[in-house]
C-alpha cells in the first residue's frame, strides 16, 4: 500500500480534531466564563533511511540524509484562559474574576470543582449558588431579608438587614500552577489533576490573584472572526489531504491498467 495514503489520513483525522474544537468553541460563545480549546498536533515517527551525519566515504559525511515523515497525530486540546469581555449586567449575585483565579464550588459527589462562571443565585436557605444549585466554596448565605448585597473587590460580602451593615461571607479563590492541566467536566466545571496541581487558595487581590468585579460577568473569551479563519484554512487543509489521497489513486489505477 503507497505510504501517502496512510499519511494523509493521518492528516485528514487531525483536521478533523481541529474542526471539532472550532466548532465546540462556536458553540460556546455565549457561555458565561468558557475558555476556547485549540488542538495541538505532533509530527510521527520519521523512517531514517540514511542517517544524517552518516559516513558516506572515509573522509566525508551526509549533510541532510534521509528522513521520510508518516503523517500527524492529534496529542492535546488545550483550553486558553485568557481574560474574557467583562460585561455589567447590575445584578448584586453575579461577580467576574478580573485576572487570575477560579471560584469555587462543592460537587454532588463531595469534591470541589472550579469555575470561572460567577452567575450566582441563593438556593430557598439563602446559600450562595451556581446555577446547577452546587454550594459555593467557603459557604456563604445571604439572608432573606437583605435589602442590600455588597462584594468588594476583596470577596468581603456585606448585607444590609433592617439598616444594619454586617458581614456574611468571605469570597476566596483558587489558583493553580498550571490552569491548562485542569479538567473540563461540563457545566463550565473544572477539576484538579497532577498536570494542573495543586490549589492555592487566598482573598481576591492577595498573591497575584485577581480581583472580583460585582454586578459582571466574564464572557466566552472565543473570538468568533477568528474561529471562522480556523475554519477556513481548517477546510483547505483536510481538502488538500483529500486530493492527496485521490492523487495516488489515480497513480494506482494508472499502474493496474497499464503493467
Amino acid at each position: 500500500m503507497h505510504a501517502s495514503l496512510w499519511i494523509s489520513q493521518t492528516g485528514l483525522t487531525a483536521q478533523d480534531a481541529r474542526l471539532n474544537s472550532i466548532s465546540n468553541n462556536l458553540a460556546n460563545v455565549g457561555t458565561t466564563g468558557y475558555k476556547r480549546d485549540r488542538a495541538v498536533f505532533q509530527d510521527l515517527l520519521y523512517q531514517i533511511k540514511r542517517q544524517p551525519g552518516a559516513q558516506s566515504s572515509q573522509d566525508t559525511t551526509l549533510p541532510s540524509g534521509l528522513q521520510q515523515g508518516t503523517g500527524v497525530r492529534t496529542v492535546a486540546t488545550q483550553k486558553v484562559f485568557t481574560l474574557g469581555n467583562l460585561q455589567v449586567t447590575e445584578q448584586p449575585l453575579d461577580m467576574a474574576v478580573n485576572g487570575r483565579g477560579f471560584f469555587q464550588v462543592l460537587t454532588p459527589s463531595g469534591n470541589l470543582a472550579y469555575t470561572r462562571d460567577g452567575q450566582f443565585q441563593v438556593d430557598s436557605t439563602g446559600q450562595l449558588v451556581t446555577s446547577s444549585g452546587y454550594v459555593v466554596q467557603p459557604a456563604i448565605t445571604i439572608p432573606t431579608t437583605a435589602s442590600t448585597v455588597t462584594i468588594g473587590a476583596d470577596g468581603i460580602v456585606t448585607t444590609v438587614v433592617d439598616g444594619t451593615s454586617s458581614q456574611a461571607g468571605q469570597i476566596q479563590l483558587a489558583d493553580f500552577a498550571n490552569p491548562a492541566g485542569l479538567q473540563a467536566q461540563g457545566d463550565n466545571l473544572f477539576g484538579e489533576t497532577s498536570a494542573s496541581g495543586a490549589p492555592s487558595t487566598s482573598n481576591p487581590g492577595i498573591n497575584g490573584i485577581g480581583s472580583v468585579l460585582q454586578g459582571t460577568l466574564e464572557n466566552s473569551n472565543v473570538n468568533v472572526v477568528e474561529e471562522l479563519v480556523n475554519m477556513i484554512s481548517t477546510q483547505r487543509a483536510y481538502e488538500m489531504n483529500s486530493k492527496v489521497i485521490s492523487t495516488v489513486d489515480q497513480m494506482l489505477s494508472f499502474i493496474t491498467q497499464n503493467i
